[in-house]
């Protein structure tokens, strides 16, 4: 049971919900359980929590200041059960997501106020641990009748590592009824100014149709690897995840999208099972432009990076994460609200 003190450490190690990865609407929420060595095999549940707020308005990465107050801010919960098999090797799990935004943004010289909410995008996923390796202190003992015995010095490897491969499908159960705000929106000319200018026009909108929405409207496939490494109480764990689009409602395809996370981590806690470990994330995505009736959707480009901390813990079978992400560097296209900040937590109890 001692090796599960150090594995447990990186099973949430990852970044999506919104979900635990980076992006509001294509990130699954992974528990990374391939690493586990008792009772790797079995059924687990998860929920994972992901609330960002978007407050800071960029025309084409710059700052362009928000007096209209517009900003949006997204919660999404997603709630994961799975089960792995052959001694943990493959694995397969359902995620369903909750989503609640609400929304302050200008509507001509007015600001509306509201919210959405209701189920998102369910994902159905499947898992391969293609590789593991583990590496252990042992001793020779020669007995009486001149056998050589090998023993494992202690129960924790040295050395431990895995690499996971996960693919799946995205089903279109939310709603994407915002996307018909599409029709309505603003010209490019206006949508590029910050604010109001001296002539009175009214400030120009920084969160869309498709920033509302709470599904595609489109099946799409889901393509991820996670990579994990720990030598004595050092880890290190990178994971990345790609999105490929399908068309949706209103003839509206969102743009594929790119997301990864990693960084070092130390456990510096360990007491029986109970652990404690401190990790620094560094967290990322980058995202073309969407494409509305064959016509590319200007204000939907991103690129962003976010680091911060991330504090993981373990009590018996229960194993949790809390983390907060900051922007180091948002680049858009056109105008749009961005992030200011993002925090995500996740519990998993295997059974």
């Amino acid at each position: 049971m001692k090796s599960l003190n150090l594995s447990l450490v990186s099973i949430l190690a990852i970044s999506a919900a919104a979900p635990a990865f980076a992006c509001d609407l294509c990130g699954c929420y992974t528990p990374r359980l391939e690493v586990v060595r008792q009772q790797d095999h079995g059924f687990f549940a998860a929920v994972s929590e992901q609330f960002t707020h978007f407050g800071t308005v960029r025309v084409e990465g710059r700052d362009v200041g928000n007096p209209a107050g517009q900003y949006l801010d997204s919660s999404i919960t997603q709630a994961v059960v799975g089960a792995r098999f052959f001694e943990g090797r493959f694995g397969f799990q359902i995620n369903v997501p909750l989503i609640y935004r609400s929304y302050e943004r200008p509507e001509g010289h007015e600001i509306e106020s509201g919210s959405v909410s209701g189920l998102g995008d369910v994902s159905l996923l499947a898992s391969w641990v293609v590789f593991k390796k583990e590496v252990r202190d042992t001793e020779r003992i020669d007995s009486l009748d001149g056998k050589t015995t090998t023993y494992a010095v202690a129960a924790v490897p040295n050395f431990s590592s895995s690499v996971n491969v996960f693919a799946g499908l995205k089903f279109p159960t939310g709603d994407a009824s915002r996307l018909a705000e599409e029709f309505h929106e603003n010209d490019a000319h206006s949508r590029e100014q910050g604010h109001a200018d001296a002539g009175g026009n009214a400030p120009a909108n920084g969160i869309h149709g498709h920033d509302l929405a709470l599904g595609t409207g489109s099946y799409d496939g889901v393509f991820g690897v996670q990579t994990y490494a720990r030598y004595k109480t050092v880890f290190l764990q990178a994971d990345a995840q790609y999105t490929l689009r399908g068309d949706g409602r209103y003839s509206y395809r969102y743009a594929d999208d790119f997301i990864w996370s990693g960084g070092p981590g130390v456990e510096i806690v360990r007491r029986g099972e109970d652990s404690l470990a401190l990790q620094c994330v560094l967290s990322g995505e980058v995202k073309g432009k969407d494409r509305f009736q064959g016509a590319v959707v200007e204000d939907s480009g991103l690129t962003s990076i976010y680091t911060g901390p991330r504090v993981l813990g373990t009590l018996g079978r229960v194993s949790g994460e809390v983390a907060v992400d900051l922007p180091v560097l948002t680049r858009t296209t056109a105008l749009q609200a961005t992030a200011d900040y993002r925090i995500r937590a996740g519990f998993v109890i295997r059974f």
